[in-house]
């Protein structure tokens, strides 16, 4: 099937939205409430909670954690936590004195920048205990095409005990990212990879992984690889609790053919039971509300499915609400097709569920392989 590579005209592609969307649907939980921010602490039972959210950019800047907190309000209950793991390099010689913020703005390359999982720690510890556990840091700063990233991680851990839940977002195929990173490329057959996802099994941090769902611009009749490659990964691990960022959308990669029926298909494999779906952006949240046909498609495989989906916001560094619930506002039209307990656990079951698992198991493992300080 010919995909255009145009953004523009949503009618052009209703037909294979019909059988994509429905992996989107669940984001559209909570559109309908309000969002004024004004407390710290929720006064009344959030709305929802957060899957995928950055708080610094590709230059490691950001909102101010307090500040953030009152963003979050009364409206959102917990916040998956993280930076960005690539900083963009400002190369003189590519845009002058211009200072690019974002991996669009410049040629120059991106690098790893580990020291976000410090400054991620540092931030989180200087919050209230009432305050933390609104949060679920998460772990970024490796490399998944390197050998010692999985030592990376465990090395974090044992500096910054009790801070922790999962890792991610981590990217290893991504439209217009991948070939900017520098060094070696990320693969989804790198054993360095298969190391990280069985270190996160083995301490019972979540995964968080961005890798889409094919190639941009891809050729009428192209095998999807990355969606083959990517299946074979998550049955490699299934001692790991994985979520599949965006379902593998972005900008320019759109739903794959059939990708409906191939959802519904990797939803009732039960060696796939380990792996959720987060259905944050606004890159995404565009596809799944183009249609009518669409919104009701989507429903319908969340309701089918309602243990497999989170919302998320992947939002980086917002300054006031409304800019940062602007997905889950976005995915208002989808609420009204579902039914209580898919919109419950979209909106927070599914997220309370796998990160209270996470936080129980990753503070057993840091309790027994963890130094105390004399």
């Amino acid at each position: 099937m010919h995909r255009e590579a145009r953004r523009d005209a949503p009618s052009r592609w209703t037909s294979a939205a019909r059988q994509v969307l429905p992996l989107f649907a669940v984001a559209a939980l909570g559109a309908s409430v309000g969002l004024s921010a004004q407390t710290v602490a929720p006064k009344s039972a959030p709305v929802v909670n957060d899957s995928h959210f950055h708080l610094t950019n590709y230059v490691q800047r950001g909102t101010d954690i307090h500040d953030f907190l009152k963003i979050m309000g009364d409206k959102v209950g917990r916040v998956a936590l993280f930076g960005i793991p690539l900083q963009q390099t400002w190369a003189y010689g590519n845009t002058g004195t211009y200072a690019p913020t974002y991996y669009l703005q410049t040629d120059s390359p991106l690098y790893y920048y580990s020291f976000n999982d410090a400054f991620i720690a540092m931030a989180y510890r200087s919050l209230a205990p009432a305050e933390q556990a609104r949060f679920d840091p998460m772990i970024t700063g490796f490399n998944p095409a390197d050998m010692y990233a999985a030592e990376h991680i465990k090395r974090v851990l044992q500096t910054f005990p009790g801070v922790f839940s999962g890792i991610g977002e981590f990217t290893v195929h991504k439209e217009f990212v991948s070939s900017k990173v520098a060094g070696d490329t990320a693969s989804l057959t790198n054993p360095a990879l298969d190391a990280i996802l069985e270190f996160a099994g083995e301490t019972g941090l979540v995964v968080i992984i961005h890798n889409d769902i094919d190639q941009p611009f891809p050729k009428p009749g192209q095998e999807p690889y990355q969606s083959t490659q990517l299946g074979e990964l998550f049955r490699r691990h299934p001692r790991t609790s994985i979520i599949w960022a965006h379902c593998g959308l972005g900008r320019i990669v759109r739903p794959v053919e059939d990708q409906l029926w191939l959802a519904a298909r990797a939803l009732d494999d039960p060696a796939l039971a380990h792996v959720s779906i987060d259905l944050s952006w606004d890159e995404v949240a565009k596809y799944l509300v183009a249609s009518p046909e669409t919104i009701q498609a989507t429903a319908d495989l969340i309701n089918a499915h309602p243990d497999r989906f989170l919302f998320g916001t992947d939002e980086v560094a917002p300054t006031e609400q409304a800019s940062y619930l602007k997905v889950y506002t976005m995915y208002a039209p989808l609420l009204a097709k579902l039914t209580p307990e898919a919109s419950e656990k979209f909106r927070k079951g599914n997220y309370e569920r796998l990160f209270d698992a996470a936080r129980s198991k990753v503070r057993a493992w840091e309790k027994a392989n963890v130094v105390p300080h004399s």
